[in-house]
């Protein structure tokens, strides 16, 4: 679903975990559960499937199209659903957003190229390729902390003419270079890290693309429309509100604390795999801390 009366994709979107079975294998009817919770319960305009939270370098490429035809027959036309596609091969990443694009995905969201740590020259080729092979509209994830390397300002510049690139989720916290981005592009910056919505939104972004949202979405969604109506008081209570979940989500692997909170909450989406392993007894204790200190 593209939004006709707001910014593509919507304002409001959750990188969703990957329910996981008793056996590892993919759990789809939960993840069809959790797809419609996330839309239907909690507000979520859009879901990300197969991001980081959602464990993808542990599933293969027919995990990733049921998974994505999935949760596309559970939301239909009520949330926009972006396919991750990304990897650190050029040719993989093509042949993953064109699986994405015959399923019916609203767009896809590619990564930086990671690992081999490409320079600018080689990032602008990567996107330019894959923008080539895909009528999907695509979102940049740029994420150096993850990726090793950054895109940089003059690159995104230089990427916003691409016709299929249209949105960034910007995890990298380098507030200047996101402002002038948006200062020169028509690219849609959605927010990456939970806690830096507020601040990004003073710049001109348009949403948020959280983790912690799983949880915090409904007030998230507050957050963002009583910025957007000029109630900055209420969006600045309503950020340090939800600010200890923001944060908390993050104390360990996103998706570890997530899987952990569905659980505590009635809603097992089953284990993680490995390299990641279940959250702790002081990791749970510390997100419950987290979740009643934001009222949530």
């Amino acid at each position: 679903m593209i939004y006709t009366d707001g910014p593509m994709f919507g304002r409001l979107l959750t990188a969703m975990v990957t329910p996981f079975a008793a056996d590892e294998s993919v759990d789809l009817e939960a993840a069809a559960d959790l797809a419609r919770h996330l839309v239907d319960d909690l507000g979520n305009d859009g879901l990300v499937i197969s991001g980081t939270t959602g464990e993808s370098p542990t599933t293969t490429d027919e995990e990733k199209a049921e998974l994505l035809t999935t949760v596309i027959d559970a939301v239909g036309d009520r949330a926009s659903v972006v396919a991750g596609v990304g990897s650190f091969d050029t040719r993989h990443t093509v042949e993953l957003i064109s699986v994405a694009q015959q399923a019916g995905a609203d767009g896809a969201l590619v990564v930086t190229p990671y690992y081999s740590k490409p320079p600018q020259s080689g990032i602008i080729r990567h996107f330019h390729t894959v923008g080539d092979a895909t009528e999907l509209p695509i979102m940049i994830y740029d994420i150096p902390h993850r990726t090793g390397t950054a895109v940089a300002t003059e690159t995104l510049i230089e990427l916003a003419q691409h016709p299929q690139i249209v949105a960034v989720k910007d995890s990298k916290r380098d507030f200047e270079g996101s402002a002038w981005v948006m200062a020169e592009t028509d690219l849609l910056y959605y927010s990456g890290d939970d806690a830096m919505t507020l601040p990004l939104l003073s710049l001109g972004a348009v949403g948020l693309v959280g983790t912690s949202t799983h949880f915090s979405a409904v007030g998230t969604k507050q957050l963002i429309q009583a910025y957007l109506d000029g109630k900055i008081e209420e969006a600045t209570r309503l950020h340090r509100q939800l600010l200890p979940i923001y944060t908390g989500i993050f104390a360990t692997q996103g998706c570890i604390l997530v899987k952990a909170g569905l659980e505590l909450q009635g809603r097992p989406v089953g284990g993680l795999r490995s390299p990641l392993l279940p959250a702790t007894d002081e990791q749970r204790a510390a997100l419950q801390k987290s979740l009643a200190a934001a009222g949530l």
